[in-house]
């Protein structure tokens, strides 16, 4: 190999290599940083006499409870570049009591595919302030789906501009298929139904067993022919932006674009927030300030109520 050769070869950078090194070496921090925060009390073990060199768990105690060899978690906490198993990571998660994230975290650093993102017990009420975020976007329409969009919540917009109440299907799919007062109101219906149900199909993918997706599909189609046809056509598309024109009985067309945004603590939960768009002709923006006023919404009521 000539000296230009060999110069070559030692100027060229491995990323590979470089990145897998850098993982590794956070695997270590992270195994080392979770034991030393638990307790042998916590683990379930005697406390035993005597001064221990470590604030929290020894390794061979990490390993005896999760049931894997001593040398196996050792090479794993120095980060060497061995073979793991979901099953031996989750037992390693239990054993250090990681919560969801920790324990995602866990699995990339181990360089394996994380599980779905869990919703933390700390994060479950947190609909009080998702509540207030819908009604500070007024006089814009929002509301928040679940999984499986069921509506959770909406704000005075969404029920004025999109039609939304109590009465109706809570499922949004299904409101969207099967509601009479939407499908009157939304000009844009035709257009944006196959990008509602790629969505939707991309939605499922994530939970592929799960019975939940699959009955609210089975009600569509037993409900909509028209997303019968649209679910066969087995298009995905993750949940974005869509653009819709409503024709509302009140202040006439409206044009909005719907965005949906999640909340990685709760990501089982997603905000739809609907902002108008300028339209010379339409004046969207004034058209619903004027819906959310006191005179608006006396003026739809009387126009609901004939």
């Amino acid at each position: 190999m000539s000296s230009a050769s060999i110069a070559d070869t030692a100027g060229t950078a491995d990323p590979a290599g470089t990145s897998k090194a850098r993982r590794l070496g956070e695997l270590r921090e992270f195994l080392m940083s979770r034991r030393a925060r638990v307790t042998p009390a916590e683990a379930g073990l005697p406390g035993g006499g005597g001064r221990r060199r470590t604030p929290g768990l020894r390794r061979e105690e990490v390993a005896v409870l999760a049931g894997v060899g001593a040398s196996w978690y050792q090479w794993l906490e120095q980060g060497r570049d061995i073979s793991v198993s979901p099953q031996v990571l989750d037992s390693v998660a239990r054993v250090l009591k990681l919560d969801g994230a920790e324990r995602r975290h866990l699995y990339v650093l181990a360089g394996l595919n994380p599980p779905p993102p869990e919703v933390a017990r700390d994060d479950r009420d947190m609909c009080e302030g998702l509540h207030r975020l819908i009604d500070t976007w007024m006089p814009y329409p929002a509301h928040i789906m679940d999984a499986y969009w069921n509506c959770v919540m909406y704000n005075d917009a969404a029920a004025s501009v999109l039609g939304m109440r109590s009465e109706t299907s809570e499922n949004c799919l299904l409101t969207f298929f099967a509601d009479s007062i939407y499908r009157a109101r939304a000009s844009s219906w035709e257009r944006n139904a196959p990008q509602v149900v790629a969505m939707y199909r991309a939605a499922c993918s994530d939970h592929p067993d799960d019975d939940g997706f699959a009955a609210v599909i089975a009600e569509a189609k037993a409900t909509s022919p028209e997303f019968t046809e649209l679910w066969e056509r087995r298009d995905v598309k993750p949940g974005g932006q869509v653009t819709k024109e409503i024709e509302h009985p009140v202040v006439g067309t409206l044009f909005l674009e719907s965005t949906q945004l999640k909340v990685p603590a709760r990501p089982d939960l997603t905000i739809v927030l609907h902002t108008p768009l300028p339209h010379a002709e339409a004046d969207t923006a004034a058209k619903l300030e004027w819906l959310a006023s006191a005179e608006g919404r006396r003026e739809t009521i009387r126009s609901v109520t004939g």
